[in-house]
């Protein structure tokens, strides 16, 4: 336990310094571990809320939000987030599902990088329908994975030009937080122990303190592109782990 704490800690501390939660790396890294399999997807999105709920509350006290940019996307995955959550899929399934959403998430944010420098960007208001079929698609695969889906939102938005780069991180931390309650409640309609949840209280106190660091880093210390290229490294890092593991 704590070795897996430590790397909660870092894992906290590099994703909430871009405005994510970890969630996707906190699965895979349970899985890793050989955490009992109806347990980890609560405790994911336990972590994602606890990192992106101190996130979320900075950036608003600071001006950086955009509501209007934001609710289109939360109508659309709030009760797909939910419904993705009661679903019970197979291990070997949720295995590849997680390799694969890693995959995707480290290259997108690997490739935009550079977009949290661009501080003159012309940005473009997207299309009302758009918005909330993105959501609704965001908002399945969270819940039935159990990641908060802002590791996706907030390259697509960068690439689409929807906003400031500042309000976007601010859009995908609020978003990870809504969607990860939303995945969190779908999730407990399965059987699950809660009383095991207790168990992993170390976990949840690593991700505390390292989101607050996290935090920290993006406020006052290095750029939000050099900490955006260290959190691909990791997750792309990962994601080579997971795939070792599940075909070898």
């Amino acid at each position: 336990m704590i070795i897996l704490s430590i790397l909660f800690f870092i894992t906290a501390i590099l994703y909430s310094s871009v405005g994510f939660g970890g969630g996707s790396t906190y699965l895979a890294l349970l899985l890793i571990w050989d955490i009992p399999y109806f347990i980890f997807p609560v405790i994911a999105l336990m972590c994602n809320i606890i990192v992106v709920t101190g996130n979320s509350i900075n950036y608003i006290m600071a001006g950086n939000h955009n509501f209007k940019l934001l609710v289109p996307f939360l109508i659309g995955s709030i009760p797909l987030a939910f419904l993705g959550g009661t679903l019970i899929i197979n291990k070997e399934i949720f295995e590849i599902l997680l390799f694969l959403v890693l995959s995707i998430a480290g290259v997108l944010l690997l490739i935009n990088n550079k977009s949290y420098e661009n501080k003159n960007i012309i940005t473009k208001k997207l299309n009302l329908f758009f918005s909330i079929l993105v959501g609704c698609i965001l908002g399945l695969i969270s819940g039935i994975v159990g990641i908060g889906g802002g590791i996706f939102l907030s390259p697509i938005l960068f690439l689409l030009k929807a906003d400031k780069p500042k309000n976007i991180v601010t859009t995908a931390s609020l978003f990870i937080l809504i969607n990860s309650i939303s995945g969190i409640l779908g999730q407990l309609t399965k059987e699950v122990v809660l009383n095991e949840i207790i168990l992993y209280w170390p976990l949840f106190l690593t991700v505390l303190i390292g989101g607050l660091f996290g935090n920290y880093l993006n406020l006052k210390i290095f750029s939000n592109r050099v900490l955006a290229l260290i959190t691909s490294l990791l997750v792309i890092f990962v994601a080579f782990r997971m795939a070792f593991k599940i075909f070898f």
